[in-house]
């Protein structure tokens, strides 16, 4: 595995696990507060819906580059 593909599997653990806690807020109906206002549940439907789209998309371009990269044949020494 190269870099990018790691970097992109990452991101997309990253995005899946903060989708995650979203969910668990929108479950629990915990509140949250920053500051003075109060950030209502709704937002984080809007958040478990980015954040899953995110997750998907970053895992799929991984196993996009992971398969090309396999398929590409080494390159041939220069002489």
């Amino acid at each position: 595995m190269n870099c990018p593909i790691v970097g992109l599997r990452v991101s997309s653990v990253i995005f899946g696990l903060m989708g995650l806690a979203h969910l668990i807020r929108i479950i629990l109906s915990l509140g949250v507060q920053v500051g003075g206002y109060f950030i209502g549940r709704r937002w984080s439907v809007v958040a478990v819906i980015i954040c899953a789209a995110l997750c998907v998309w970053l895992w799929m371009l991984a196993c996009k580059a992971a398969k090309s990269k396999a398929e590409t044949p080494p390159a041939k020494p220069a002489a």
